[in-house]
């Protein structure tokens, strides 16, 4: 007798539909320090050149939120990322051109590129060891987090578990849940990386310009008690 042939069970991906869930569009974000012409949208997709660096922000301030978003990387060696709980003063910094840096205290949640690995180790001359292509998630600025493992060799980021993301041109999907100060990444279906004792746990969310040409589309967002 043939033994059956057991078929994988599908991984679930939460596609922002339902009860609660709503779409951030062109009108649900607001320029902080980039160009007017940075950022235009078609079709319901955000279409971000990648200069200069800098964020977008959504008009209102999260606490407990579940977020999705599809992104895409247009050349290889692509670097972005999305932003959750940046803070609102340090929003307010970059706006008001207090601030020396490009992007808020806040989580990122990271967007690269695989082809970025190979890019930092030419220019570099060294092992691309504190960071991967796959879905980092680490504190910036004065907002502070505990990763959770593995982690990146200094300890300042959490690593994935696995390896997930789809290369240059391809859509990623990504899942980001905040409750009580704890971020969790799911990449194309799967948690994959996070952390928790975030402080300050409420902010904006931001989607980052940093040098090369992504695109966004389907950003969806529903608030939690």
């Amino acid at each position: 007798m043939n033994a059956e042939v057991v078929e994988p069970i599908p991984k679930a991906v939460i596609d922002g539909n339902g009860p609660g869930w709503r779409a951030l569009g062109e009108k649900d974000f607001f320029n902080v320090n980039c160009k007017p012409e940075t950022w235009s949208w078609t079709n319901g997709i955000a279409h971000c050149t990648g200069r200069p660096i800098g964020v977008i922000r959504t008009e209102n301030i999260y606490t407990n939120f579940e977020v999705v978003a599809q992104w895409r990387h247009l050349q290889s060696g692509g670097n972005s990322g999305i932003f959750v709980l940046a803070t609102p003063e340090s929003i307010r910094d970059l706006e008001q051109e207090k601030k020396k840096g490009r992007f808020p205290s806040g989580i990122e949640v990271q967007v690269l590129d695989h082809g970025f690995t190979e890019k930092y180790e030419k220019n570099s001359k060294k092992k691309a060891t504190w960071f991967t292509t796959n879905g980092d998630v680490f504190p910036v600025g004065s907002t502070t987090m505990k990763p959770f493992a593995p982690t990146s060799p200094d300890g300042s980021r959490s690593f994935p578990r696995k390896n997930l993301s789809k290369g240059v041109g391809e859509w990623n999907h990504y899942y980001v849940r905040c409750i009580n100060g704890e971020i969790r990444l799911w990449v194309n279906g799967e948690e994959v990386s996070g952390g928790n004792n975030i402080k300050p746990a409420s902010g904006y969310l931001c989607l980052e310009s940093e040098g090369a040409p992504v695109e966004f589309k389907e950003i969806r967002i529903r608030e939690l008690p």
